[in-house]
Parts: structure tokens; sequence; C-alpha cells
């Protein structure tokens, strides 16, 4: 192959992405004069121009964002068929392009006609003579690998490149995912394509690409049925902030916006958690008992709220007694969720006083003159807000940090040392310094309290007795016991469905969280990413129950994949071996990589920071992309101290004021050198990774032995443990 051939190929196919960058703009140009006509039509004073300016701005604006989101490689993959009737070469891209007559100029990757290009086999060629990934920076073609796959067709098609596949896998790792769109295999773009109906379930070891896939999975279904997918929206949950930022370039570099991308401390929306508590709270707060613990919660009298009520009328003393309010708190509870239920609060309690009234006054007067005066009455308006408050899932969360009330509601479900983890989790934190962990519990909060129901903007709020509860509803605004009034929230639960969830690193999710998840997928489809050899939770028996419940009725594809295209085969081989020896039943997928580079084992290390800087000094030197020092999770914060005071990563780590103002925030995009802990490294890849005390990070929880095998295979060039 001469330097003159591949300069001429790549010279050709500039010409045709220009071409393509060409009509893009002239896209962008038409989208935005189809904007300006839009907001023309919305001038014209009547409904029919508003109704057709929305309409047309909104479509406007949907191809404006796809337009821009597919600037970065918008051409990547050519084919050239044996087919007399259409000689011409097919070109594959982010999005589909015509030209100014209409006719294809560019396929969009998830259309049916792009589908061989993935799909095509030396063995199964399907009229593919020469598949061809173009590989660009910017607008300007800088490579081409192809593949002959029907070395029997009578062709003078030139052969260029070591082959797209061998090319990305020795791409160096930045900080976040690329799309590999132009090297998906055959095995994963069977899952990627698989029914939208169900669940898409896919699985394997370290390195095969199941996030990738399940990424590319949700862009196709979005442009293969857009009305549901897009008007029901897309769930995406991965394990850490850290990792989302890692994988969001990928949807919108696929020309797919309307995607919500949720950490699972994010999953409840209008709050956000990153800190993670220690595995021991964790495994606590992520059983399955923490439901039947909320739900006993959820039906306990407000801490703080009147236990009884006297008011004098006409003749009589009306008493509303604790055991009375019990039985009547009772009734309400089992007629709906507890904030539903506040409109039938007045009704109950004045049912209950005016069988107390026995003077001749009071009953000449009749039912409906004592409703109307107690409803006037200050005191009882304040006494039915007060005993009945609507509640905040926030607020109640916060009754569990009492240790009378979490010792009445987990009577029998928790321990009295596990009392006292959730106690000393909770202790000297606001109420809403949330874990991560504790975004589950408020959401069975949530469920189980129910938003409270709307009132009418514009009238009194009458019952279908006929009570008035305006001023009740608004007295419910005001502060009561020693704590906030109750806040109407931003969000509702109705908003929380989804038309299609996708779950990465599922094997890690607690029942809790599975609860939680499952809730935003009920009638949704599903794609689910994982490998239980990679499992942080202890109790996996408990968590597979929670999924079974999450994904009841829904039927299921399995898609396994069996080649681990990160990490090289020394280094796989060396996480392998490790796996075995510990006994984790691992799934091992086959490394298709060598670089003849065994990872490097320091041992028995004295200066711990010394060496830890002069091996990532070396490993920095030999790749071109990123180095992740893994660190076992007591050790995070004094690794950022290192790091910042070495003056030679300076401008490659984290800046010494972020890493001192927070020490476990996690890395920005532009990082190259950062310190994690294992958990910090689910689903990322590094071109090197530093592990520093392995034994450390094993023994740091039950689950130890699977995080340090996750860390060993986020390498995709050079390994180094020091010990």
């Amino acid at each position: 192959m001469t330097e003159e051939l591949v300069e001429r190929e790549i010279a050709a196919e500039q010409a045709f992405v220009d071409r393509v960058y060409a009509q893009l703009e002239s896209s962008a140009k038409a989208a935005e004069e189809l904007a300006r006509e839009g907001h023309d039509r919305g001038r014209l004073g009547h409904e029919g121009g508003l109704v057709e300016r929305d309409a047309m701005v909104f479509q406007a604006a949907r191809r404006i964002a796809q337009l821009d989101a597919a600037h970065e490689g918008l051409v990547f993959g050519r084919l050239d068929l044996r087919s007399e009737a259409d000689p011409a070469p097919r070109y594959i891209g982010r999005i589909g392009l015509r030209d100014e007559q209409r006719d294809s100029l560019l396929i969009d990757w998830r259309a049916p006609a792009a589908a061989v290009f993935y799909q095509a086999t030396a063995a199964e060629p399907q009229q593919v003579v020469r598949r061809r990934v173009l590989r660009s920076a910017g607008r300007s073609v800088v490579g081409v690998e192809d593949e002959l796959l029907d070395s029997e067709a009578d062709t003078d098609l030139p052969i260029v490149g070591e082959g797209a596949l061998m090319a990305q896998l020795s791409r160096a790792r930045d900080r976040q995912m690329h799309s590999i769109v132009a090297t998906i295999q055959a095995e994963q773009d069977r899952a990627i394509r698989a029914p939208a109906k169900g669940v898409v379930a896919i699985s394997g070891g370290p390195g095969v690409g199941k996030t990738v896939v399940a990424l590319h999975r949700a862009a196709y279904l979005l442009y293969s049925d857009r009305r549901r997918y897009e008007s029901g929206g897309v769930l995406v949950v991965g394990p850490s902030g850290v990792f989302m930022r890692y994988i969001e370039r990928v949807l919108p570099s696929l020309g797919e916006t309307a995607v919500a991308l949720r950490s699972l401390g994010e999953v409840v929306d209008g709050v956000r958690a990153t800190r993670h508590d220690d595995p021991a709270t964790a495994a606590i707060k992520g059983s399955a008992r923490m439901a039947e613990v909320l739900r006993r919660t959820t039906r306990q009298q407000a801490p703080g709220s009147p236990t009884d009520f006297r008011i004098f009328y006409r003749d009589d003393v009306l008493a509303l007694q604790p055991g009375k309010l019990g039985q009547l708190r009772r009734q309400l509870m089992s007629q709906g969720r507890r904030n539903q239920t506040i409109r039938r609060v007045p009704r109950a309690l004045l049912d209950q006083l005016w069988r107390q009234v026995k003077g001749d006054r009071g009953r000449e007067r009749g039912r409906a003159a004592f409703d109307d005066e107690l409803l006037d009455h200050a005191d009882f308006v304040d006494f039915a807000a007060a005993w009945w408050p609507a509640l905040d899932a926030g607020q109640v969360l916060g009754w569990l940090r009492d240790p009378e009330f979490l010792a009445r509601v987990g009577n029998q479900l928790l321990s009295h040392d596990e009392q006292q983890v959730l106690l000393k989790s909770w202790s000297g934190r606001p109420v809403d310094d949330l874990a991560v962990e504790d975004i589950p519990l408020l959401d069975e909060l949530r469920y189980a309290l129910g938003d409270l129901p709307e009132a009418p903007a514009d009238e009194r709020d009458v019952d279908a007795n006929g009570i008035d509860l305006t001023e009740l509803v608004t007295s419910a605004d005001r502060e009561f016991a020693s704590g906030p009034g109750w806040q109407p929230p931003k969000y509702r639960i109705e908003d929380d469905p989804f038309a299609h969830v996708l779950i990465d690193e599922a094997q890690d999710l607690t029942p809790m969280q599975w609860r939680m998840v499952g809730r935003r997928g009920r009638t949704a489809s599903w794609t689910i990413v994982g490998d239980p050899a990679q499992s942080s939770w202890p109790v996996p028996r408990e968590a597979a129950q929670a999924r079974a419940d999450a994904l009841e009725g829904k039927r299921t594809h399995e898609f396994h994949l069996a080649t681990n295209y990160r990490n090289s085969s020394e280094i796989y081989d060396f996480a392998a071996a490790y796996a075995e020896r510990v006994g984790l039943d691992a799934d091992l997928p086959t490394a298709v990589r060598s670089t003849g580079i065994d990872p490097v084992v320091h041992e028995d290390v004295h200066d711990l920071e010394t060496a830890v800087r002069e091996v990532v000094g070396d490993l920095a030197g030999q790749v071109s992309g990123t180095v992740g020092i893994v660190v076992p999770v007591a050790r995070r914060s004094e690794a950022n101290r290192w790091l910042a005071s070495w003056p030679e990563f300076a401008a490659a780590a984290p800046s010494a004021a972020a890493s001192a103002a927070d020490p476990a925030a996690p890395p920005s995009g532009e990082d190259r050198i950062v310190v994690l802990t294992g958990l910090d490294t689910k689903g990322l890849e590094f071109d090197g990774i530093v592990v520093v005390r392995p034994q450390e990070i094993e023994d740091e929880s039950a689950t130890g032995r699977a995080t340090l095998y996750v860390v060993l295979t986020r390498a995709t060039q050079l390994l180094t443990t020091v010990s």
C-alpha cells in the first residue's frame, strides 16, 4: 500500500464529506427559515395562525438540534455493493440528509438501509463488497479503514487501512465516551435492533461494549418509533454522576436530544445527591425491609401535631381524644394515600364532633349551620391543618432521625445495631443533605404519601359534601410543630413514567433502587445492562426478586456479548486470573487485542506517595489519553492532596482548590489524571490505571473482590498496582 494511494482515497472521501457539510448548512438555513416563517404565522392574530406557528417552530427547533448535534463525525461509513442496478456507493452517517433533488445523500445509521453496514461479515457479506470507515477530525477526513467482505467479487476497489475495529480500539480514551457507531459488530447490532416491546437484557463481562450498545439501542428506538419514545421520554439511569458525564455526548452525537440522563442520585425529579453512604449503611438503606419501615412511617401521626381537641359549641363541650383520633386516622388511611385524603379530613372531624352535640340549641340549628360555624372557627381550622398536614417526603424522611420513632416503625424489621447505623448516617446533617442511598427512600415516601389533590385555581375548593376547604388547605402552608410548613413539590407522581427505561450497571441496583426505577417503567419497554460478577450489592437474591417485581409481566430478550474490545489481552488475563483466584463466578470474555505489555506490580511499598507519583508520571508519559488513580475510599482525600501538590501534573489534574473544597467531587471533562474510588470507576475506561493498595479496596466492603475486579478491567493500554 503506497502513501499516494491512501492520500488519493482520503482526498476522494474528503470531496464527498465537503458536499455533505455544505448540504448540512443548507438544511440548517432551511430549518431557521421555517422557524422564522412560523413566528410570522403567529402574528396573523387568529387561533389557526398560532397553531401553525407552534407546530412549525417545534419542528424547526428539533431539526436544528439534530443538525447541530451531528457535526462531529457526520459521515463515518461507506458501502460498496455488488449491484449492477445501483452501483453508486452508499454513505452512512449520524443523521439522514437529502440533496436539492431530494435524492438520498447520507443514510441515517438507524435506518433499515444502513443495517447491513453492521451486519455484513466475510462469511455472510450480504452483497457488500467493501465496507469502509471514515475517520475524521472535525470536518477533515484523516484516515480510512477498509474491509473486503466479498473476496469473490470482480472489483478493482482499493483496500486500505488496518481494519476499522482495531483502529477504534487503539484510540486514546478521553474523559467522555465517544459513539462507536461506525464499529459496532454484528453481535452488538442484533441487540441494538431487537424488538421494541418488553425487556432487552444485555449481559457480558468487562469491555464487551454493553453500555455503548445500550445507548445506541436508545437512539435506534427513538428513530424507529419517534412519536412514542419522544413523547413518552427515554430515561437512562447510570451508577454515578461521573459515569453520566462520561456518556453524555453519545446520544447527542447520534442526533438524539429527547433523553433524560440521570444517575441513581438524580432519578427523583428536583432532587440531586452525589454523596455515598459507607457500605454497611448502604446495605441497610437498600434492603427491601426498608419499604415496610417507610410504609409504617407514613401511617404514623405527624410528630408535633396535636393529640386532642376541645371546642365549645352552644351548650356542649366537644372533644376529640387520642384514641378516637387514632381510630379516625386509620380509617382515613384505608381510603387512599395520606395527602390525597386531606379533603376528607374536615368531614371526618365534623362527623365525630356532631355526634357529641346534645343540647337543644345546637340541634335546633341543624348540621349545616354546625358545619358552617366550625369551618369559620380559627381553632378548628388550625387543628385540622396541624393534625392532618400536607406532607412532603423529605419532611417525613426526617422523622426517622428520632431514635424512639425509628425504633417504633423498625420494630422486628431492623435490629438495634442497624437502627444505630441509620441514625449515625443522618446525625448532624441538614434534612436536605441526602446520600445517594436516601433517594429511593424519599421516592418510596412520595408514592406512599401521594400528591396533594390540585385545587381549582379560580374557585373556592368545595368537596363532594359541600364543605369549603380553601381556608383549611391554605392553613396547611403555615409552620407547625418545630419544622417548616409544607411546600407543594414542583413535580408530581404522574410525571414519573417513561416510554423506555435503560439501566446500566444493573447488577449494582439495590432492592429499593429497583423499586424506584420500576415506578418509572411500569408501562415502558426496557434495556438492562449488567454483569453479576461486577456487583457491589451483597444480597443478589433480594435484588433479583426486586428486579423481577419491577419487570413483572414483560417478556425478556436475552443478548450476551462475549468479545472484550476494551482491554489488551495482557491486562484482561491479569484481571481474569484475579477473578478466578478469589472465587468470583465471572463471565470471562475473549480479549481481541494485544499490546505486548504486561501489567506491572509494585509490592511492599513504604513511601506510598513517592511510588504513586513515579508510576503516574511513567504512565502519563506512555499514553496520550487519561490516567486513573484508583484508591480505597479512606485514602481518596489524601490522594487528591497528593495530585494537587505534584507540579508536573498541575495542568492535567483537578485544581487544588476544587480538591480541597470537595475531595470526593467527580472529575471534570477536561481532567486527564484523576483520583477515583473503586465504585467511581464503574462503566468508565482509561488508557492507564494505577491501583493503590488493592488489598484495602478488596477489604473495604463485603463485595470488595468484585469491586477490585472491576478496577482491574478499566485500563485499555497500561495497568500498574502499588501495594
